[in-house]
């Protein structure tokens, strides 16, 4: 069975005045049915892990270098999220894809990279709006699927997260079918590729404006089994009612 996941993705946001959300989330989720997974800026993760100490709550990095070390600067390794004492690490984010220009193969390699360092990978996937209109959605996420993911994947070092571009940050939210088409179609393919005892052990995640107001049934809708949550994860009193509404989900 599958243990459900909601990661918060703080992206650019947050200096140390931002922890005292994770002291109410703390407060609020003593004992978790699921997994909750905080991402803050590189600059916070060190004090997040502080602010953390034994609560049943993880952290993660927002991105990763593909190598060890070296002169990359301004760059952070998957070794050093994982000192910081990080369990999950995102990478492939539209953001990431569209303002970096990274590719399947840059992802792929990242995800290689966070396996190495005994990180999770949450691997982001997903179409633009122009793809969405010209009818390309499942070519898109098949081709991505199988560029960003590497052979020796598992359900314990991988996450994949459907996140449509045009939904993140704008309110709009696809329809629950397509939801469950795109999440219906992972699952398959990752069956496929991995065999049906590693594709169902996957969790998938959507991610695209999810809220309190609609996570209810977003979660209800096939192969969903959490959200990765932008926006909604900076404040404690908007991320928990999706905390609960996924503890809440069948």
């Amino acid at each position: 069975m599958r243990r459900k996941l909601v990661a918060g993705n703080w992206k650019m946001n947050g200096t140390s005045a931002a922890l005292d959300q994770v002291e109410k989330l703390k407060s609020d989720h003593t004992n978790p049915s699921i997994d909750i997974v905080l991402c803050p800026p590189a600059t916070l993760l060190h004090k997040m892990m502080h602010s953390i100490g034994n609560a049943p709550i993880f952290a993660g990095g927002q991105d990763c270098h593909a190598d060890v070390s070296g002169a990359h600067t301004g760059d952070v390794s998957a070794e050093m999220l994982a000192d910081c004492g990080a369990s999950y690490v995102i990478v492939g984010h539209s953001e990431r894809r569209t303002d970096h220009r990274e590719t399947n193969d840059q992802v792929r390699i990242k995800t290689k990279a966070a396996w190495r360092a005994n990180l999770k990978a949450i691997v982001c996937i997903g179409e633009t709006l122009e793809q969405r209109e010209a009818a390309n959605t499942l070519d898109i996420i098949v081709g991505q699927l199988a560029g960003s993911i590497p052979d020796n994947a598992t359900g314990e070092n991988l996450v994949v997260a459907y996140e449509p571009v045009w939904a993140i940050g704008t309110g709009k939210v696809p329809g629950l079918d397509d939801i469950g088409e795109v999440h219906d179609l992972i699952r398959t393919r990752l069956e496929r590729r991995f065999g049906s005892g590693v594709g169902r052990s996957v969790r998938l995640l959507y991610g695209g404006s999810v809220k309190a107001s609609n996570a209810g049934d977003i979660f209800d809708v096939s192969n969903v089994d959490g959200a990765l949550v932008g926006g909604a994860s900076l404040k404690a009193d908007d991320f928990s009612p999706i905390i609960n509404a996924l503890q809440e989900a069948n």
